[in-house]
């Protein structure tokens, strides 16, 4: 049966963090827009940045779910919510296959595939960095907005 987990603690600087982890199932991508949702009830977070975010959101961890485990899924993504005193920060990992986050796919391949995902995440963010290696296990995409 596939289960989700959830983690939760507070830093010194007053950030508040929680972390979700759900299968690498394309089902879950609801689940993780939901609790980043729920996060509105802690915090006044505006509409255009909330809008932002959830799109973000979606789209780093359907990436992981389509690319990190192949076509079985057999695995976890981890969502890292982190809630500071003046922005929101999202971190997505995972331990599927790694990737040269530099490598530009073809543009028929952007198109095709949903291969804008990152330039989407890049160009809504404030804060972003992604750690990956080809040939290595495991990636982790963070970004944050501003609030």
């Amino acid at each position: 049966m596939d289960e989700s987990a959830a983690s939760e603690g507070t830093a010194r600087d007053g950030t508040r963090a929680i972390t979700l982890r759900v299968p690498a199932k394309p089902e879950y991508v609801a689940l993780c827009r939901l609790a980043l949702t729920g996060l509105s009830q802690v915090r006044a977070i505006g509409d255009d940045a909330m809008a932002d975010l959830k799109l973000a959101l979606t789209e780093a961890v359907s990436n992981s779910v389509r690319h990190a485990y192949g076509p079985n899924g057999d695995g976890h993504v981890d969502v890292t919510y982190e809630l500071a005193p003046d922005r929101l920060g999202i971190v997505v990992a995972d331990d599927g296959e790694g990737f040269d986050p530099d490598e530009t796919p073809p543009f028929d391949a952007e198109v095709s595939e949903g291969g804008l995902g990152i330039a989407i995440i890049r160009s809504i963010a404030d804060e972003f960095e992604i750690t990956s290696v080809p040939g290595e296990r495991g990636s982790r995409l963070r970004f944050a907005k501003y609030l």
